[in-house]
This record gives structure tokens, C-alpha cells and sequence, in this order.
């Protein structure tokens, strides 16, 4: 991977200025600085596998999603072949904001700005007209594992345009953008914020600035399929990953006091 990076600098004619470079998860990604206010973002996968959903994504997110949803913009794109493995070097322009938390799940109490907030659901709205036929949540999913993981039936399922990933390592502050477009599509509605407010549990004073300031979305019936459907990938995740472990029982908790058991309809 880092003389992949390097390659990919040669070919991009930028010049690597990232002292300690980011890896991403499982080393499938290594990110930073670069020069002409770049950031240079590296994926690799085996060659047999590479071009698909999540390949794609940033590329299709860069040309199908409107300004107004606030991200770094792609500059360019290099492809390669080397040894069995697929690389792409995405080239970003470079923000100095930084991201909320180092973890997808938040915590401790943050302190963001009003702009922030007014931001942030603006470009929810926005994301959510998005046409496209991206897949972000699979209905074979949904179906599957809400009632194997929460107890709750799923009934009638209204779609929108998610992100997909909509945590806080993937937001930044005190601007708003959006990192990390891999996994966006279609998606329960209400999904992103779903995602967003459940993941703040463990800070709950954020968790209810995020319920209020997205009470628009998440106070719509139509909300419940994708707040089920974040808590079981919470709970199904439990066992092997020490953050989603972490916010178990608060999400069992929430299930309980939000969603009557077995209930097919609007949460409470």
C-alpha cells in the first residue's frame, strides 16, 4: 500500500506530505495530505472483486449528488492493476476541519455550532431526493435481521436516499461535510439520521439535540423501519466489535422504550 500511495502521487504529480499516513479498515484504505491542498485517498482490492458497490460510490457520488450536500469535492481519479490487487487513488480537495470523533460511536458530549445543526438537516433533505439506483440497505437485510435481532416485525418499508454510514467519524466540524460516499443508496427512510442518533447514546445530552434537531425526520412513522434497522445491525454486531458492544444495552433500552415489541406499526 505505501509504495502504491507513492505511485499513485507519481501519476497524479503531487507530493506525498503526510507524515503518519490514515489506514482505514483491515488496511483497505491509506489517506493523507498532499500537495496543492490535496488529499490523496488510496483503495485497494483483489482484482477479482474490485468495481463494485463500494468502488464505485465516491465516483457516483461526485457526479450525481448536488453542491448543496456538503462534502470534499473529487478532483480525480487514477486506476491501476499491480499483482493480482486493484488500486484507485482518488485526489480530494483538503479540509482543515476535523472530524467529530475518532470513532464512529460518540462518547462525550460535543459542542457543535446552530450553523451545524442547520446544516446537517438541510443536507439530510437534500441527500434524501436524490434519485438513484445505488442499493445502501438491502430489503433481504432489513427483513432478516430486524426481527432476528430486535424481536420487531418489519411492516411496510418507505425508501429514500441515504449516505449509508452517517456517523460521527465520518462528519466534520465546526464545518459540516460529509466523508466516506463508499456505501451511499437507497436506504429506509430516515436511515441517516437513525444512524446518527442512535450512534450518540453514550453521550446523551448530544443524543437529544440530535432527536431534536431531527425531529422532522425521525417523528415521521415512516422512521421506524430504519431506526429498527440500525439497531440490529448494532446488536448483530455486538460480539465482535468493542464500540457497537459498548452500545448494546442502551440501544435495548431505546428498542424498549421506543418500539413495543412485535409492534408492524408507528414507533411511540
Amino acid at each position: 500500500m505505501c509504495a502504491a500511495r507513492a505511485s499513485a502521487c507519481c501519476a497524479l504529480a503531487v507530493r506525498d506530505l503526510a507524515e503518519v499516513p490514515v489506514w482505514g479498515y483491515v488496511g483497505r484504505t491509506l489517506s493523507g495530505v498532499v500537495t496543492g491542498d490535496g488529499w490523496l485517498r488510496l483503495v485497494s482490492e483483489r482484482e477479482d472483486r474490485a468495481g463494485k458497490k463500494l468502488w464505485e460510490g465516491p465516483r457516483m457520488a461526485q457526479e450525481a449528488l448536488p453542491h448543496s450536500v456538503p462534502r470534499p469535492a473529487l478532483r480525480e481519479i487514477h486506476d491501476w492493476v499491480a499483482d493480482g490487487w486493484r488500486y484507485r487513488a482518488e485526489l480530494y480537495e483538503y479540509t482543515s476541519a476535523s472530524v467529530v470523533s475518532r470513532s464512529p460511536v460518540l462518547d462525550t458530549e460535543v459542542d457543535l455550532p446552530d450553523s451545524w445543526w442547520t446544516d446537517l438537516s438541510s443536507a439530510l433533505g437534500t441527500l434524501a431526493a436524490v434519485p438513484t439506483d445505488r442499493v445502501g440497505v438491502r430489503e433481504e437485510y432489513i427483513q432478516r435481521a430486524v426481527p432476528e435481532y430486535t424481536g420487531r416485525t418489519v411492516g411496510a418499508i418507505t425508501w429514500s436516499t441515504a449516505h449509508g454510514d452517517f456517523h460521527w467519524a465520518n462528519l466534520t466540524s465546526p464545518q459540516l461535510l460529509v466523508l466516506d460516499w463508499e456505501g451511499w443508496g437507497r436506504a429506509p427512510y430516515g436511515f441517516d439520521a437513525a444512524l446518527l442518533h442512535l450512534y450518540a447514546l453514550l453521550a446523551p445530552g448530544t443524543a437529544g439535540h440530535v432527536r431534536k434537531a431531527l425531529a422532522p425526520i425521525l417523528d415521521r412513522p415512516e422512521a421506524r423501519v430504519a431506526e429498527l434497522t440500525v439497531c440490529a445491525q448494532v446488536l448483530q454486531a455486538a460480539d465482535r466489535t468493542a464500540f457497537y458492544a459498548a452500545l448494546a444495552d442502551p440501544v435495548r433500552h431505546y428498542l424498549n422504550q421506543r418500539h413495543s415489541p412485535q409492534s408492524s406499526g408507528t414507533s411511540l
